[in-house]
């Protein structure tokens, strides 16, 4: 009976175009290089070897090649229930977004015929139902409410499994993804850390620890602690691009943009070779915003150009279309070239908060450089593509989208001469970024509403509120070239030369290997050189 339980699985899986074809470099090879695992199961001897391969690859988000292992171990052991759990866990994809929509039904397929089954221990039995929480009338209840049932449902399963370190680890998992991004006390994220923290120190080698940890710290204020699973988990699991890749997010949000370049060298070159194409593209992604803030304009350049060369990556997930449209648009808007993001080109995709950006960036480039009408019509596609997210209930995107229509607005009010309305305008939406929190498949904005905020200050002569605006950036985003720049223009205004000659060091050194510069580097580099 499960040999035809288990084609059915394989046969909706073919069916929903999605391969189980064996990952590059050989299962074997990486699974040794993918840290250590063992999730005890009551699978026989040559399915748990499996499974606990599995498992390696799945805690590196390695979903294709942990959904064909999963397979192998009920073809080791038919009866061997949990590996439905396994495979409705690799249809999740990445967890802290919302599933492919042609993953719903095959992971409630999965977890249906788990149930079916049955497992011969409590604890696989717990999984099993947890998991389906996430799937159960997927096509009635909005993503982030079952998120929030899932998470529920494993916070039952750890507390009846309170010494099983994987049950522990897939709850403080669960405690992350249903955290809200407006909840500044990171209660779930600390609380997930703490759990995570302990597992660790037993278990200095396992992949999903250090990888969850780097996730949980992945917040401004928190960041620092993640320093040690972002230094450690390329280490543990060399053969994941996941892995590679993941330090940058911790590296990111400290400011350290040599590293992360290095971390992010490093994944895309994995992810290429194991045609993990939007792993590449993510990572590209966050390699762009590190060269930019370097100054390095013609290395992010180069790399967005390679970007473009970039195809089969799968148009359902949001990490391939978001690199490419996100990249493009703060390379404009990060140098300041208002015609070029104006001119920039909408690539059309499934998701409207993708399409959004190139439209912000449109938008705000045409209310920069004299084109108040084009202005207009990007700021009129924002409110569609903002509604169209309320409609499909992704409030979070929505609300990222509505602040994008909010700093177009402002600069377009800027742009008629209508600066009281602008600057009011412009303010609101720094404050309603500042109680939200970036999404994971981003290193950041294009640029932080606050900072765009302290550039309008400054421009209309409110040089001390603009320094106020930019240290809040930087305090929230460190080492932005950007917001250093604009500090040191706006202490220079106030006559603070020994603080203007401060900001203008951090550029400078930040910017030691860009050549050609920018105009506002090379200023930098003029006044630093004179008052020496």
């Amino acid at each position: 009976m499960m040999s035809t339980s288990l084609t059915m699985t394989v046969a909706v899986v073919a069916a929903a175009g999605i391969s189980l074809a064996a990952p590059a470099s050989g299962q074997e090879t990486a699974g040794q290089e993918l840290g250590t695992v063992h999730f005890a199961t009551s699978c026989n001897e040559v399915a748990q070897r499996r499974f606990d391969r599995a498992m390696r690859y799945q805690h590196s988000f390695w979903y294709q090649a942990s959904r064909e292992i999963f397979e192998e171990a009920l073809k080791a052991d038919p009866e061997c229930a949990i590996a439905y759990w396994g495979i409705g866990l690799s249809f999740l994809n990445n967890p802290f977004s919302p599933p492919p929509t042609p993953n719903l039904p095959l992971g409630l397929a999965a977890i249906n015929q788990g149930k079916a089954l049955g497992a011969k221990t409590p604890r696989e039995n717990d999984l099993i139902n947890a998991l389906a929480a996430f799937y159960t009338d997927y096509d009635k209840v909005d993503h982030r409410t079952r998120v929030q049932a899932y998470a529920k449902a494993m916070e039952q399963v750890s507390n009846r499994h309170a010494r099983d370190d994987e049950a522990q680890i897939f709850y403080a998992l669960a405690l992350n993804i249903a955290a809200s991004p407006a909840d500044k006390t990171y209660a779930n994220q600390l609380k997930a850390a703490a759990i995570l923290q302990e597992i660790f120190k037993r278990q200095p080698h396992h992949p999903g620890v250090a990888h969850y940890l780097i996730h949980t710290y992945d917040y401004p204020p928190i960041a620092e602690k993640g320093l040690d699973a972002a230094n450690r988990y390329a280490q543990i699991a060399p053969a994941a691009a996941h892995a590679r890749h993941m330090p940058s997010h911790i590296f990111t949000r400290v400011g350290s943009w040599k590293q992360s370049i290095a971390s992010n060298i490093s994944a895309a070159s994995a992810a290429k070779v194991n045609k993990e194409l939007d792993d590449q593209l993510h990572a590209m992604d966050y390699m762009v915003y590190a060269y930019l803030q370097l100054g390095q304009d013609d290395k992010a350049r180069v790399v967005i150009d390679e970007m473009q060369t970039v195809t089969g990556f799968n148009p359902k997930l949001i990490a391939g279309p978001y690199a490419l449209s996100a990249s493009a648009a703060r390379y404009m808007i990060e140098r300041g070239d208002w015609k070029g993001a104006a001119q920039l080109q909408v690539r059309p995709s499934e998701f409207a908060n993708i399409d959004a950006i190139t439209h912000f960036a449109r938008a705000l480039g045409a209310a920069r450089s004299g084109q108040p009408e084009t202005a207009k019509a990007e700021i009129a596609k924002l409110a569609e593509l903002r509604e169209r997210l309320r409609q499909e209930k992704n409030a979070y995107w929505a609300e990222q989208v509505d602040i994008q229509g909010q700093v177009a607005a402002a600069w377009l009010l800027y742009a008629e001469g209508k600066y009281k309305d602008a600057l009011k305008v412009m303010e609101a939406a720094a404050d309603a970024e500042d109680k939200t929190e970036k999404h994971v498949i981003t290193p950041g904005a294009p640029k932080p509403a606050r900072e765009l905020y302290g550039v309008m200050l400054l421009d209309r002569g409110m040089a001390e509120d603009a320094l106020l605006a930019f240290e809040a950036t930087l305090k929230k985003e460190p080492n932005r070239l950007g917001a250093f720049l604009d500090a040191a223009r706006a202490a220079e205004k106030l006559g603070d030369v020994s603080k203007a000659g401060e900001y203008y060091t951090m550029v400078v050194e930040m910017a030691a290997g860009a050549e050609p510069v920018r105009a506002e580097v090379a200023k930098a580099r003029a006044f630093v050189a004179k008052a020496r």
